[in-house]
């Protein structure tokens, strides 16, 4: 099976060429019931039309690289308002924003938490948690998105 960044470099062209960005990719391997999931963005929102249209490409390039083995089902998905974050720029770009993180590894004796992107470094990311600045590595998140108030 591909590695996330893989699938990444193979599908950023087409969905860019389709006039989309790729927010990102996920795989869920489920045995029959796997998953490709991918993210695709634009300025202006994306909409069920924008998702069939980029699935149309998507499913065409990946019949003929056929980068994963096995059967998946494909699915093509604006990231929303809560949208996932999988790249260091993704957390540059929504800094002063909420997010909530699953880490593999505590921090502080902590695997999840909820705070604020305070800032973003080489490869760290500070949160500030309830008046408290928590450091922590890229590399250490496990799941991360953004976690919008809606009061």
């Amino acid at each position: 099976m591909a590695q996330r960044e893989d699938l990444q470099l193979l599908l950023s062209p087409a969905v860019e060429s389709a006039g989309y960005t790729l927010w990102g990719v996920e795989y869920l391997p489920q045995g029959k019931h796997s998953v490709l999931r991918i993210y695709i963005d634009h300025p202006n929102g994306i909409g069920i039309e924008d998702c069939e249209a980029a699935s149309r490409q998507l499913s065409a390039l990946l019949d003929v690289e056929d980068p994963i083995k096995g059967n998946y089902a494909l699915e093509v998905s604006s990231p929303g308002l809560d949208r996932p974050l999988f790249q260091l720029e993704h957390y540059q770009q929504l800094q002063g924003q909420r997010v909530s993180l699953k880490l593999i590894a505590p921090v502080d004796g902590v695997r999840s938490y909820k705070g604020v992107i305070e800032s973003v470094n080489a490869d760290e990311i500070t949160l500030m948690v309830e008046n408290k600045k928590v450091l922590v590595r890229f590399g250490n998140i496990q799941k991360a998105h953004l976690d919008p108030d809606f009061e």
